[in-house]
């Protein structure tokens, strides 16, 4: 199975609707597929949560296609998003100085795409 790895650092909207355009559209060909928020994309998924915001269909279909692995916990708290995060029970990760490893990621054979 071909593993794809999505690392979204960047926090405009337009960029993130079109990795969950891209991260869907792995899944339904097949792949494995992880969605990383890292840096100002941390603030996305507080502000796609409210049923009139654009894309918050697309980004409800991605939280229940499991599709976003983890955001990143130092990140979630210099953007002071840290709670939201937590309250939509998405997983944080600090396992490197606060931030995701992503050589885990590689090691377990996903191809690295960062936005």
């Amino acid at each position: 199975m071909k593993k794809i790895a999505l690392v979204v650092f960047n926090g405009e909207l337009m960029c993130f609707t079109h990795v969950m355009l891209y991260g869907r559209d792995f899944a339904a060909k097949g792949y494995d597929v992880k969605i990383i928020l890292e840096g100002a994309a941390t603030k996305l998924p507080g502000q796609l949560t409210h049923p009139e915001a654009p894309f918050a269909e697309l980004y409800k279909k991605i939280k229940e296609e499991n599709l976003i692995d983890c955001v990143c916990k130092a990140c979630s708290v210099k953007m002071g998003v840290f709670d939201e995060i937590e309250e939509q029970n998405l997983s944080l990760n600090g396992e490197l100085n606060g931030h995701p490893s992503l050589s885990k990621y590689v090691e377990q054979g996903y191809q690295i795409i960062t936005f």
